[in-house]
Formats: structure tokens, sequence, C-alpha cells
């Protein structure tokens, strides 16, 4: 599991986080109520991270944290494997903590229509599949 990319990295979610703190697996996921997180997903890419923040479930505002891995960390499967060959968006799974070094403020989310593009698939993912939709996230 031990992987060569030394980020920065970031989590994005709609959590309110602090400083220092640690995301750990076997807490809520981002992406489904009711569903156990197995693993902690964070990405070396601000755009990889701004998705996550977006599709995040809840309906408080997205929020992106620069992350620091405590563990081995590994490519997140549920998208280099099936999406994007080769690891693009720097997108990795982990069952060790991440430890939260900051937050940053500065982003631009999607455009409204993008989002809604990518809600869309999501959905229609979940009516072909619903297991795969649940392992689907960015």
């Amino acid at each position: 599991m031990d992987n060569p990319d030394v980020g920065p990295f970031y989590h994005g979610t709609k959590a309110a986080l602090e400083h220092g703190g640690l995301l750990q697996p076997g807490l809520d996921s981002n992406f489904g109520a009711g569903r156990t997180a197995n693993f902690v997903y964070l990405t070396a890419t601000l755009d990889a991270a701004i998705w996550g923040a977006e599709l995040a479930a809840g309906d408080q505002p997205g929020r992106i944290y620069q992350v620091e891995p405590t563990g081995p960390f590994e490519d997140d499967p549920n998208l280099t494997d099936k999406k994007f060959p080769g690891n693009p968006t720097r997108s990795f799974r982990t069952r060790a903590p991440l430890r939260v070094t900051g937050e940053v403020n500065d982003w631009k989310g999607h455009a409204p229509e993008q989002l809604q593009a990518m809600k869309d698939g999501l959905a229609r993912l979940a009516a072909r599949d619903p297991v795969a939709a649940g392992r689907c996230r960015l």
C-alpha cells in the first residue's frame, strides 16, 4: 500500500473538522446516509477535492482540508481501475487516519450545470447499480 505521491493532499467534505484532528475509517461516509466508511480518502489535486466537497452528503457548505496521511495509502480503485486508468486525479484511500493540517478557503466550485450533470450521472448509476454507486466517489 505504499505510494510514491508526496502531495500536498486534500480531503473534500461537508463536515467541520478541527486543525490537528484525525479523519478515521469507521465513521459515517461522506457518500451515503447510514454508511460506514471502511477507508478515508485523499487526493493530491484540488479539483478532485472540490468534487468531494460538492458531492458529499449533507446540507452544509462544502469544505476542503489539507491532510497528512499517518500511514500507507493506495490508489483509489473505484476511480483508477474503473474511471481513470493511471490515476490522473491522484485519488487515494487508506485505513490509517488522516491528520487535518489546514483548510483551503479560496477554492471555487464547479459551474452549476457541471455539478448538476455529475449529480445526474451518479443518479443514473444508482438506478442501474446501487452497489457501484455507493462505491463511486471523487
